[in-house]
């Protein structure tokens, strides 16, 4: 990370919570004034080299900030040096910390495929010889389903409808596996982070992509379908989030899980007067302030219940990419039927 010293802390601890229990290689390049000021690629591109040669990794990322975005730092042109230097695979991102977390990691799970994945031999080896579906299960992050047991779930849901999981990008799940991503039947994007991915993927491979998370019993089953039509035809098939300025009830979140949610809502809920936003389209918290004034019930994370109005019911749906690690321990499992089982208690 090409950031001021002492700032590690956030990309180690907040972004990344598996790295409580496992090493982490990331590392911070300690921008001085003096740094900002007069530039120094020098300084950064030899720090990268000496700490390459030594820890011997498989490929080099280096991401960027506000200060290297007002230095007007050059990340390809870094990158590339680095890569001639220690023969590295490096990657060069232009990062400044002014979008949301979704943009740069669907950037670099792109990056990855883009660089890693083999080209297309034209002969189709599937990953599933005994004929059943096989999924690549695209932005799996640790900010989107944090470390609580809802990527096990999914991937438990999965399985129990017959898919065969090709890989999981990208937790828990190995780099062979990860680049076999070609011999996938379907790609299934389980949030934004995979959108970039996904496309990647379909140039490569020709694999259709559904986007959806197995959120709720019933609601799962029409996930579960979109899959095998997708696996029959080779078309995308996106999931539609409702959008109702007067809905009664609204759903707060990254985009692709809380279309789901609200999926599960009229599905498994029978709630039919449901809309989703995401914050991320709205330039600012007054244009959601506005969307919330007739609802009476909110899913969002709980940094979102001042902006609930009075008398509204408020369900609490932590999401680390929101929060943070604050309310973790208040993170439910809502893959398959833990939904209706949540629900339950909610409403």
């Amino acid at each position: 990370m090409h950031d001021a010293s002492g700032c590690n802390s956030t990309y180690n601890t907040h972004d990344e919570p598996r790295w409580y229990d496992m090493p982490s290689m990331v590392f911070i390049s300690a921008l001085a004034e003096v740094d900002a000021i007069m530039g120094d690629d020098a300084k950064l591109i030899g720090d990268i080299c000496r700490a390459a040669e030594e820890l011997h990794p498989r490929f080099i990322a280096i991401a960027g900030t506000p200060i290297p975005m007002m230095m007007g730092t050059d990340f390809g042109g870094v990158a590339h040096l680095i890569e001639q230097r220690t023969g590295i695979p490096t990657f060069g991102f232009a990062t400044n910390g002014m979008n949301s977390y979704n943009r740069g990691a669907s950037m670099a799970l792109a990056a990855v495929a883009r660089r890693f994945c083999p080209p297309d031999s034209g002969v189709r080896e599937r990953s599933a010889p005994d004929g059943a579906i096989s999924v690549n299960l695209l932005g799996v992050t640790p900010l989107d389903f944090s470390v609580t047991g809802n990527v096990e779930a999914m991937q438990k849901s999965f399985a129990g409808a017959g898919f065969r999981i090709n890989s999981c990008w990208a937790m828990g799940d190995s780099w062979e596996r990860l680049t076999a991503a070609g011999k996938a039947d379907v790609n299934v994007v389980v949030s934004s982070c995979g959108s970039g991915l996904a496309e990647v993927l379909r140039e490569k491979y020709r694999i259709p992509a559904v986007s959806g998370v197995p959120v709720g019993e019933a609601a799962q089953k029409e996930l579960f379908a979109d899959i095998r039509t997708a696996a029959e035809n080779g078309r995308d098939i996106d999931i539609s989030a409702p959008d109702a300025d007067d809905a009664a009830f609204v759903v707060i979140g990254e985009p692709v899980q809380s279309a789901s949610v609200a999926r599960a809502l009229r599905l498994d809920c029978g709630i039919e007067s449901v809309s989703v936003i995401c914050p991320l389209d709205f330039p600012d918290e007054d244009a959601v302030f506005a969307r919330l004034k007739s609802a009476a019930a909110v899913i969002a994370d709980p940094l979102y219940r001042p902006a609930a109005p009075a008398g509204c019911r408020f369900i609490e749906l932590p999401h680390e990419g929101y929060s943070g690690r604050t309310f973790r321990d208040r993170i439910p499992l809502i893959m398959g039927e833990n939904f209706n089982n949540w629900m339950k208690k909610e409403i």
